[in-house]
């Protein structure tokens, strides 16, 4: 079926002529890579199944108009929607407000698109307007119920909310308020879909997320993010976005997808906040059903939750002493962690678990029961006393519910041997607070493979940096492809002329903390000079605040340091200094290592302190060592040199933007030079000017 549509001279007249019009209208010249990146989708899309394509396009291959000149076309001739799935909310709103409306103004392409963020971006009103209504009351516990038993009185920023929503200066998205709202703050006025009634809410009608959505409908374009769909999916699909059958994916810095799927699959549960929890959920319950005047079904369920409730806290209390006498190793001062080898989780804590299960999903069963009860009140289905109640009630009942299914998901995975979704880490951690359990995927291909690449129409996943030491072998593993289409685009820049990389004389090794941190205090100076735009890139907070207390003046009166402000307060003032003949130099971690873009001036000096392997004492990363040397594999030359060849080539790419940049890279980690493994990191780079001390 598609091939005919892709043979079509017709449709491939129109993808060539978008794409010349585009280049005409933006005085470019043609890309032989970005042609081959238009060229290599529209086969994947035309092809049969699977329509799986994954292309590393190299920095300046121009890959966003790619994929959207060859998907775009296809999609509407397939009756597909096209999703363009980013990391990042803030990479979403480049390719909404910047990409996508040059494209379509330049290309004569027509086509609709639209932005879709997930439901924890918006403004619940209902919950604004309960945060407000019961601010000074005592008489609903509904805050408790969310989670949030907290006392502070947050009345005039959810005053300010409303006003601004009321006067149509805001739309309720949290991204477009002008300044920053404080994550437990916003917590308390938006919602997930447990917590929302939908079409049954009072607010339906003025509800920001479903105006958001409902923009969704018939666009040929919508552009997400990996948190979103990643989301949508494990709602089974079609929850947000079209089914993923519909859907032609296009999965930009895809680099990330396997991290993301793994970070939204794992589970976690602090035993003391649990018993807390459940305190609360009697509670809860218990003022609802007097509340409601006492109705039978009611008085069953906070009957049977206050035993199911005193049964999960005696078994909360021994599992807890179970984990206390775990062999605990330190991680930093506040934190201690027991990692379990290969996940198995010991018998005596798994017994234990498996007492808690029973009558904890019994607890969960009954919020469920009382949360389905508080829907038929609100349809009219069953008449209460105080009936008009349920809708301030059906969102802090669905808050319970999810924290529930999260919880009950982390003891099921604490007792199941089932690897029917990959092999898992476990581990606990310890705080002077509370005991934690963790649970995490160690293959998050399995979960795509089932839940993505067997379900979607097709996807493109493509990025800057998807090869390591020349191969596709890390990340087609990690994201669960196999037999796919593959292609490898370098960069169009004249790398040997416009950057160096440099490796300066250097006696300390890295791993010796004092000696390195002192020897790069000392560096420092002299590298930056009086460079006006420059970035200091390190693998660890502690030893930037370490360097960072043995610099002196003049340049520690220049320094952009990160966590001193916001990132994007940080990067304005760079550009600022930059701009008015100021040196600026940015000091940051991984967050600074990528998705900035700095040209020109802003950055003329990257400095790499430390080669970008993963920190030793990270349980999930011990894990996935363990796992793959049970699999028979060199976890270092295997894992751990293809991921830092991955973070410093990210790194790296900070540095040129486009064409006509210029400037040069110094890594203060003479590995690179003195190890073996040193020369496949070097072949990972684009062929800079290299300038190796012997």
């Amino acid at each position: 079926m598609p091939e005919p549509a892709l043979s079509q001279s017709s449709l491939k007249d129109e993808i060539q002529s978008a794409y010349r019009a585009w280049l005409a209208a933006r005085s470019f010249r043609p890309r032989r890579g970005q042609r081959e990146m238009v060229a290599q989708i529209a086969r994947t899309l035309a092809a049969e199944e699977p329509r799986l394509a994954v292309i590393e396009a190299g920095t300046g291959t121009g890959k966003t108009a790619a994929y959207c000149l060859a998907a775009i076309p296809l999609g509407r001739v397939l009756g597909k929607t096209v999703v363009i799935s980013s990391a990042t909310v803030a990479l979403q709103e480049q390719v909404v407000l910047r990409d996508l409306p040059d494209l379509k103004a330049r290309s004569g392409l027509q086509f609709s698109f639209a932005l879709a963020k997930g439901r924890g971006r918006y403004l619940c009103l209902k919950r604004l307007d309960d945060r407000l209504k019961y601010q000074n009351s005592t008489e609903i516990p509904l805050f408790e119920a969310f989670g949030d038993p907290s006392s502070a009185d947050h009345s005039g920023v959810y005053q300010a909310l409303l006003q601004a929503f009321s006067e149509s200066r805001w739309n309720g998205e949290l991204d477009s308020w002008p300044e920053a709202i404080a994550s437990d703050v916003w917590r308390g006025v938006t919602t997930d879909h447990r917590g929302c009634t939908n079409n049954r809410c009072g607010f339906f009608k003025q509800c920001p997320f479903f105006k958001a959505r409902g923009d969704l409908e018939g666009r040929d374009v919508i552009v997400a993010n990996h948190d979103l769909v990643l989301a949508d999916l494990s709602l089974g699909g079609g929850a947000v976005l079209p089914e993923p059958d519909d859907c032609i994916y296009i999965i930009d810095e895809a680099h990330h997808l396997p991290q993301k799927t793994q970070q939204h699959f794992s589970a976690s549960a602090r035993l003391r906040s649990t018993a807390l929890w459940i305190d609360n959920v009697q509670n809860v319950i218990g003022s609802m059903t007097l509340r409601f005047s006492r109705p039978d079904a009611l008085v069953d369920i906070a009957t049977r939750l206050a035993d199911f409730g005193s049964q999960s806290g005696e078994c909360l209390e021994r599992l807890e002493a179970v984990a206390q006498a775990l062999d605990f190793e330190p991680r930093d001062e506040s934190l201690e962690t027991c990692r379990f080898p290969l996940g198995e989780v010991p018998s005596e804590l798994s017994t234990v678990a498996g007492e808690l299960l029973k009558p904890f999903a019994a607890l969960c069963d009954e919020v469920d029961k009382a949360y389905e009860l508080l829907q038929q009140v609100q349809e009219g289905k069953l008449q209460w006393d105080r009936k008009f109640e349920a809708e301030d009630w059906l969102p802090a009942v669905g808050a319970l519910k999810s924290r529930a299914i999260g919880t009950l998901g982390l003891l099921e995975a604490y007792v199941s041997a089932d690897r029917s979704e990959g092999a898992q880490a476990r581990w606990v951690n310890r705080y002077a607070e509370d005991i934690e359990l963790v649970s995490a995927p160690i293959e998050p291909g399995t979960l795509l493979r089932k839940d993505f690449w067997k379900r979607c129409y097709a996807a493109i996943l493509t990025s800057a940096t998807l090869t390591a030491v020349g191969r596709f072998d890390r990340f087609l593993d990690r994201a669960g492809l196999k037999g796919v289409r593959t292609l490898r685009i370098p960069s169009p820049f004249d790398f040997p002329r416009i950057a160096a990389f440099a490796v300066p004389d250097m006696a300390s090794d890295p791993r010796d903390f004092e000696a390195h941190t002192n020897e790069v205090s000392e560096q420092l100076p002299g590298l930056l000079g009086e460079e006006h735009g420059a970035l200091v890139l390190f693998t660890s907070w502690r030893q930037m605040f370490a360097v960072l207390d043995r610099l002196q003046e003049p340049l520690r009166s220049v320094l952009k340091v990160q966590g001193e402000s916001s990132k994007q307060a940080l990067l304005e003032a760079h550009r600022e200094d930059v701009e008015s003949g100021r040196q600026s130099v940015l000091f940051g971690l991984a967050s600074f290592a990528e998705g900035v873009d700095l040209p020109d001036d802003l950055c003329r000096h990257v400095v790499i302190v430390k080669l970008p392997f993963s920190v030793p004492d990270d349980p999930l990363d011990q894990a996935m060592a363990e796992w793959a040397e049970a699999q028979g594999m060199n976890p270092f030359y295997e894992l751990s040199v293809p991921d830092a060849a991955l973070k410093l080539v990210q790194a790296c790419g900070r540095l040129i933007r486009h064409e006509e940049d210029w400037g040069r890279i110094t890594l203060l980690d003479r590995r690179i030079i003195t190890k073996g493994y040193g020369r496949d990191l070097i072949a990972s780079l684009p062929p800079y000017r290299l300038e190796l001390a012997p």
